[in-house]
């Protein structure tokens, strides 16, 4: 996992509250759990709450592009981050990525069934004749760009790509499955833990698909924000670590 410098950050997220406006935090829909938890508990030290907008990676750093005001950004892949940093929209000796996740099948708890997904794993035989694959869409949520490396490994992308239900990020896939409309689905392990009617069948293997990574940095708006770097130091340093791992997280 890519890890870049964050100078000075660990040491300002004990800096002591100051009358500012709420920070705005732009991070994947994967983060929501987690992410509030570490907003509740930087509230508790006495700073403003911050203000989260989930949404797929690429919808953010799109909006940011057309000006939408926000102080942090954090994309569920480097893909999306250096997108972003090509179009001067973060701090780049801001950047970090401390976290990781896993890719898995879901299926719903009635028809779960544990598998080994492997290449000889036929995903369309298990959809049936009907059903779709849902996912996020590969064109540019990161959750179906990861799901179609692993589907390609397997060599059944080309089948499968006609039958994906194409969501808008990997929440709204993770509800496909939850409601029945579609029998299987590619999410993140983390999303997956966190939702009651869906079971987790089997897991990717780590070769078929990028490293799951998540770059945090600054908002372009928010270079000089003393607040905003604190925050971003706090949830990428060590005390926020145990929290990220409860929500099933890798750290490092």
């Amino acid at each position: 996992m890519r890890r870049r410098a964050l100078p000075a950050l660990l040491g300002l997220a004990s800096l002591p509250a100051r009358a500012t406006s709420p920070l705005t935090v732009f991070a994947a829909a994967s983060l929501t759990d987690a992410l509030r938890e570490l907003g509740r508990q930087w509230a508790g030290k006495g700073h403003p709450a911050p203000r989260f907008a989930f949404a797929a990676s690429s919808t953010l750093a799109r909006q940011l592009e057309q000006g939408a005001p926000a102080d942090l950004f954090v994309s569920a892949d480097e893909q999306w981050m250096d997108w972003a940093q090509q179009r001067h929209l973060v701090v780049p000796g801001s950047r970090t990525s401390v976290l990781g996740n896993t890719l898995v099948l879901v299926a719903p708890l009635a028809t779960a069934q544990p598998i080994t997904l492997g290449r000889d794993t036929n995903l369309a035989a298990m959809l049936g004749p009907g059903g779709r694959l849902s996912t996020g869409d590969p064109a540019h949520v990161p959750v179906g760009i990861y799901a179609q490396a692993a589907l390609s490994w397997m060599g059944q992308w080309q089948a499968l790509q006609p039958r994906l239900a194409r969501a808008e990020n990997v929440r709204a896939a993770l509800l496909l499955v939850e409601r029945g409309e579609a029998p299987l689905g590619i999410v993140y392990a983390t999303d997956a833990a966190a939702a009651p009617g869906v079971r987790i069948i089997g897991s990717f293997p780590p070769e078929s698909h990028p490293a799951i990574t998540y770059p945090f940095a600054l908002a372009r708006a928010a270079e000089i924000n003393a607040e905003a770097r604190a925050f971003l130091g706090f949830i990428t340093g060590s005390e926020a670590r145990p929290t990220w791992q409860r929500f099933g997280f890798s750290t490092r």
